[in-house]
């Protein structure tokens, strides 16, 4: 190959690796966050208004939040984006890719309320019973929120498990994470060898 037709090649080669990395630096301006994981909703400067009719699916697992309203949440972050998540394991998923976006706002739902949909509190002041025999959402290991310390204690009475604040259900979401990905895509495997079976028959 002649010398001038690999200049030419070096130069094109260096302006569309410039092209490419202009285009990553624009994709998000405001932090590191791969384009694919910023959240998809428009910015949300109230999110907790309608959220199921604006956050209807969890991002990451596809799952209806209102069938899962005992385990849903929802995080506002810094910028106003907003994730509505079915789940902790998801809001781990959530603030796992989005490392440089600063939560504002994190709710999860009182399980202890009598009213369905169950509604959304604040983290920073709920109290999570962790290993329960309840049932939860994309977890083996429950991980339930409470508004009340007390009902919380009722629970634990009945259902077993340890009490904690939303930073050590957090951590056990994470630790957790290999066996639930496990568990979710074992689960997922055979509704889809049903489904195939089903339309065989």
């Amino acid at each position: 190959m002649k010398r001038r037709d690999l200049l030419k090649i070096s130069v094109l080669s260096g302006l569309a690796a410039t092209s490419m990395q202009a285009t990553a630096n624009t994709a998000c301006t405001t932090d590191g966050t791969p384009n694919q994981f910023i959240p998809k909703k428009p910015a949300d400067a109230k999110p907790l208004e309608n959220e199921f009719e604006k956050y209807p699916k969890c991002p990451y697992c596809g799952m209806d939040r209102k069938e899962h309203h005992r385990a849903r949440m929802l995080v506002q972050y810094a910028d106003d984006l907003s994730d509505g998540v079915c789940s902790i394991h998801c809001l781990s998923l959530s603030l796992g890719v989005n490392i440089d976006r600063e939560p504002k706002n994190i709710w999860g739902p009182d399980y202890g309320a009598t009213i369905e949909p169950r509604p959304l509190v604040s983290v920073d002041g709920m109290v999570y019973l962790i290993g329960a025999d309840l049932k939860h959402a994309m977890t083996k290991r429950s991980k339930h929120s409470f508004a009340s310390l007390s009902t919380a204690k009722e629970f634990q009475a009945k259902h077993g498990g340890s009490l904690g604040n939303f930073n050590d259900a957090l951590r056990e979401s994470y630790l957790d994470m290999a066996s639930d990905v496990g568990m979710i895509r074992k689960n997922r495997e055979e509704r889809r060898k049903r489904a195939a079976e089903m339309k065989k028959s």
